[in-house]
């Protein structure tokens, strides 16, 4: 069987970042047309981001930034917030980051 023998199985936590990442749209929804194009571009610049930068073996900060992540999202649900701002966080000070 080759790599191309049918979809690739997620894991947990890749399930777990996505469901966050619909989570963000959904709640975007709720916002009006301005607020909704702005954090969906935070959102996806912020997943984007941590795509790239976090070691996909340091299992302690992406679970730091699924509780961070599902904390924002809350927040973002209440028909108080309007907005949502990016929050940078460097993964080479977290326990657990290979150097």
């Amino acid at each position: 069987m080759g790599a191309s023998s049918g979809p690739r199985r997620l894991s947990g936590m890749q399930k777990q970042a996505l469901a966050l990442y619909r989570g963000f749209l959904r709640a975007a929804r709720s916002k009006p047309a301005e607020e909704r194009r702005q954090i969906e571009s935070v959102v996806s610049s912020e997943f984007r981001k941590n795509s790239k930068q976090v070691d996909r073996k340091n299992f302690i900060y992406i679970e730091y930034l699924l509780r961070r992540g599902n904390k924002q999202l809350d927040q973002l649900k209440s028909p108080d917030t309007v907005g949502l701002s990016s929050l940078s966080v460097d993964s080479s000070q977290t326990i657990g980051s290979s150097s």
